[in-house]
């Protein structure tokens, strides 16, 4: 039997009006590009689909709460219509842009508090995949990996990707430490090396309690917006192509 040729995607969250946008894009396959709700507008949104396109990377939409204050990440309770509400209007946003430039929109994953409450919730879980379905439903939808992101998705009839973290840790139940605890980033990068490696490999990272947690791992997100996310970023892909783990978008 021949070697399995293992495949991974590599993600990052951009277009958020930080300067590591470019340096980031020769390293990664997928990009979440925010929608002007939590961060950038029309102007960034288009550099970084033409950013996307000059480094073959594939784009997407990175929607959140219109809260531009806490940069998306406190978490808001709306009725559900306004969340799906929510969703199209920043889906539809980046779908023009992308029209105008010749590019194609390929994925959606929904940022900060609203990615979290999607994974523990069905109901928001349901309001975000219905939004993604009824604006273009050949659009993947990304989630965290064993979530109701996940499982809301495939019941409306998308296609989903499990997205695992290499800058995060983990609890015992496959939940992301929040990030209100201290330990709930990873700030070493032989540590954040280690993870990716675990996780495009043998599809298991280590919980905060030292056991070792089954988790479907479909892409990994990096960050862009820490102050090592460049090398990060960097040294994964490196390492990965090391070791023959091909990058590419799903």
């Amino acid at each position: 039997m021949g070697n399995v040729i293992r495949t991974i995607d590599l993600n990052a969250d951009i277009g958020e009006g930080l300067l590591t946008d470019a340096a980031l894009m020769p390293f990664i396959s997928s990009a979440n590009i925010a929608c002007g709700y939590h961060a950038g507008d029309a102007e960034t949104m288009r550099l970084t689909i033409e950013l996307c396109l000059k480094h073959n990377v594939a784009i997407g939409a990175h929607p959140s709460f219109d809260d531009k204050e806490n940069f998306g990440r406190t978490e808001i309770e709306l009725p559900l219509i306004e969340i799906k509400k929510l969703i199209c209007n920043q889906l539809q946003a980046l779908l023009e842009l992308c029209k105008d430039i010749g590019a194609t929109l390929h994925h959606v994953k929904p940022h900060g508090a609203l990615y979290n409450m999607s994974a523990r919730n069905p109901l928001i879980a349901a309001a975000i995949a219905n939004a993604v379905f009824d604006v273009d439903p050949s659009l993947i939808l990304f989630g965290l990996s064993g979530s109701h992101s996940i499982a809301e998705g495939v019941i409306v009839g998308l296609q989903t990707v499990a997205e695992v973290f290499a800058d995060r840790t983990y609890q015992l139940d496959g939940s992301l430490t929040h990030r209100s605890l201290p330990n709930a980033l990873i700030t070493d990068e032989k540590a954040a090396i280690e993870q990716a490696v675990m996780l495009a490999e043998h599809h298991q990272v280590i919980a905060t309690n030292g056991a070792i947690i089954s988790v479907m791992a479909e892409t990994i997100c990096l960050h862009g917006d820490g102050p090592h996310a460049v090398s990060f970023t960097r040294n994964i892909h490196k390492t990965f192509t090391l070791r023959g783990i091909h990058i590419q978008a799903i």
